[in-house]
Formats: C-alpha cells, sequence, structure tokens
C-alpha cells in the first residue's frame, strides 16, 4: 500500500512540475476501442450467416450458447481441437490477401475432429493484431465465415485483441477451436487397425498449412512471390496460398458405408507421422512413395533447396492431405465408392 501511495505521488509531481501533462489515452497507447466496436458491427452479418439449429445467442455478449441435444444420437461425445495457421500468414501478408487463411483454419480444424468421427458443431476464432484494421479482419473474418457455411459449421463467437508492442502494427496472428460431436460407439481411435489393413490416400491441394517455414527459407531468397512458375501453372504466392482443404464432404458419407478402422490427418510431422499416432502398440507403416505424383510445388521446394527426401517426408503432406485405414477387403470398395464420386484416391501403403 505504501508503494502505492508512492508511484501515486510521483505522479502528481509529474502532473505539477512546470505545467506539464502526462495525460494519455488508450487510443493514444495504440489501442482503439471505437475500431473493435466497428469491427463488430462490420462482421456481424457474415457471422450470423453461418448460425445452425443449436445456436441459441446473438453477436456480441461475454459467452456462446449452443444447444447440447444432438436429436437420433444415443451417446453424443464432444470431440473438440485448437490450433493455427503458422507462418503461411507471412506469405497472405506480402501477397495482400488475407480472406484464404480463415478458411485454412476452419478446415484444418475441421479435418482434425473429423479424423475422430465428428461433424463440427461450432467454431471460435482468435485474432491478434498491432493495431486493429478492420478492412483486414473483416476479410479474415469472412474467410472463416465462408468455411464454417460450408462446413455447415457454425462461427459462434471469438476474440479480437489488439495488442501493441506484442505486434507490430501491420502484423497478426490466428488460432482457431472447434467442438463437434460423435456417437461414442462410432468414435475412430484406431484401436481396430490390425496387419494387413490398407491405407488410402486422398490428394492435398499443397502445402495446406505446415511447413511454410522451411518452404519460405528457400523459396524466397530466390523467387518472390509474384513470380509465375511454369511448373506450378501459376505465380508462387498463389501456389502457396492454396486453401487447405476440407475432407468432411467426402469422408463422412464413407463411414456408415464402410469399416473405416482409423484416419489420419496429414499435417507437420507427414504422412508416416501423423498415422503413427492411431497405430495400435507392435503395428507399423510400409509406404508406397511412389505410388503417387507429387503436386510440382513440393518438387520445386526440394530442388532449390536441395532439401533431403527424408526430410521432405517429415514435413510436409507431399500431396495427401488424408489417410484411410481399412480392411482390405473392403479396400476395393471403398476405391471404387471414391471414383463414382470423381475423388482421385491412391493406395499409399498398408499396416505391417
Amino acid at each position: 500500500m505504501l508503494q502505492f501511495e508512492k508511484i501515486l505521488n510521483i505522479i502528481r509531481s509529474l502532473q505539477n512540475k512546470g505545467g506539464c501533462s502526462v495525460t494519455l489515452t488508450y487510443a493514444e497507447a495504440g489501442v482503439s476501442i471505437s475500431e473493435g466496436e466497428r469491427f463488430v458491427r462490420q462482421i456481424k452479418k457474415s457471422v450470423r450467416s453461418t448460425f445452425r439449429k443449436g445456436v441459441l445467442n446473438e453477436i456480441g455478449g461475454f459467452g456462446a450458447f449452443f444447444d447440447a441435444r444432438f436429436q437420433g444420437m444415443k451417446s453424443p461425445v464432444l470431440v473438440s481441437s485448437v490450433d493455427g495457421v503458422g507462418t503461411k500468414l507471412l506469405v497472405a501478408r506480402m501477397m495482400n490477401t488475407y480472406d484464404t487463411v480463415g478458411q485454412d483454419l476452419v478446415n484444418h480444424c475441421v479435418n482434425d475432429i473429423l479424423v475422430c468421427g465428428a461433424r463440427p458443431l461450432f467454431f471460435l476464432d482468435y485474432y491478434a493484431t498491432g493495431a486493429l484494421s478492420v478492412g483486414i479482419a473483416a476479410r479474415v473474418i469472412a474467410g472463416f465465415a465462408q468455411a464454417c457455411r460450408e462446413n455447415l459449421c457454425s462461427l459462434i463467437g471469438g476474440e479480437t485483441a489488439e495488442m501493441p508492442g506484442l505486434y507490430e502494427p501491420d502484423e497478426y496472428d490466428l488460432a482457431g477451436m472447434i467442438v463437434g460431436v460423435a456417437e461414442k460407439h462410432r468414435i475412430i481411435d484406431g484401436r481396430r487397425i490390425r496387419k494387413g489393413d490398407v491405407l488410402i490416400g486422398l490428394p492435398s491441394t499443397g502445402l495446406h498449412t505446415n511447413g511454410f517455414s522451411l518452404a519460405r527459407k528457400v523459396l524466397f531468397p530466390k523467387y518472390s512471390p509474384e513470380d509465375h512458375i511454369d511448373e506450378l501453372g501459376t505465380t508462387l504466392g498463389e501456389s502457396l496460398l492454396a486453401v487447405h482443404r476440407s475432407y468432411l464432404g467426402v469422408v463422412r458419407p464413407l463411414l456408415p458405408r464402410f469399416d473405416i478402422r482409423g484416419l489420419s490427418h496429414v499435417t507437420g510431422g507427414g504422412i508416416v507421422g501423423n498415422t503413427r499416432r492411431i497405430l495400435p502398440r507392435g503395428r507399423s507403416l510400409s509406404i508406397r512413395w511412389d505410388a503417387w505424383d507429387r503436386p510440382p510445388v513440393f518438387g520445386l521446394i526440394q530442388g532449390t533447396g536441395r532439401v533431403p527426401e527424408e526430410d521432405m517426408r517429415r514435413t510436409f503432406n507431399l500431396g495427401i492431405g488424408l489417410v484411410m485405414i481399412v480392411p482390405e477387403r473392403q479396400a476395393g470398395g471403398v476405391m471404387t465408392w471414391l471414383k463414382r464420386r470423381k475423388e482421385p484416391a491412391v493406395f499409399v501403403g498398408e499396416v505391417t
């Protein structure tokens, strides 16, 4: 208490000395409450467009409400996950493109709970920046909203934090939290995976949201994001910013039709590192690395940086964004089902 009184006396003396003033507003410190309020008003329509049955609140409250009655489910289990976009944000800033990273984050989180057998219910975002630019932030939120609508998921709430000193004025970071639901007896956790089960891979759209620190280190000393790369068929920046794919629409219809024993979302750690996470003890993987053609962007990264093959396999998805593990007797049926829906799946290996 005495220390606090000393501080007050110092402040008073500074205020009175020579008529000088130390008055400082929150806005002058770098945080604009009025801009934050304007931002909320601007995104309301976009956010509300994602609301589905079960959302009980309006935008702007202290908490978000979702009705936890799940008709037709005997033992519903909530499944949650949290993630970010990583240094892909730096490429987005270089390209002055902001809506795609919002889609990236939602789709990434959707995939993380999908591989557990869950469908998404609602998503919450965290947007942190050095100085709030309503125009940029609104484009990021628009990306969230678009992906939420596509995944039948509600953007139910979020937090916008303006933190000068921690971030530069034009810097921002994202995090996303998702909650979904699964029937307890239909949870997919890999326990039933057996020797001889087949790995079926679904194609990625590129790097998705992993490996960008290595990709930037390798590519940007030689290229700029605006450079058109013939082997990519587009600019380098557009190739790197290809939206992280959601596999919900492909995988969900498969689950009641086939015995899907395991699902792996291929992110940092690559095909082996992520798929190994769901294997029972005593099981291993045999990957057929030549079974598919890698998207050209991976060849560009490896060739430009002379990146060792082992590092490529541990860092990137290499063109396979999701792996399904199914009994060998059902593998043909799964492939036929996918082919009819024009999904270019490939056999990528087996469980050993």
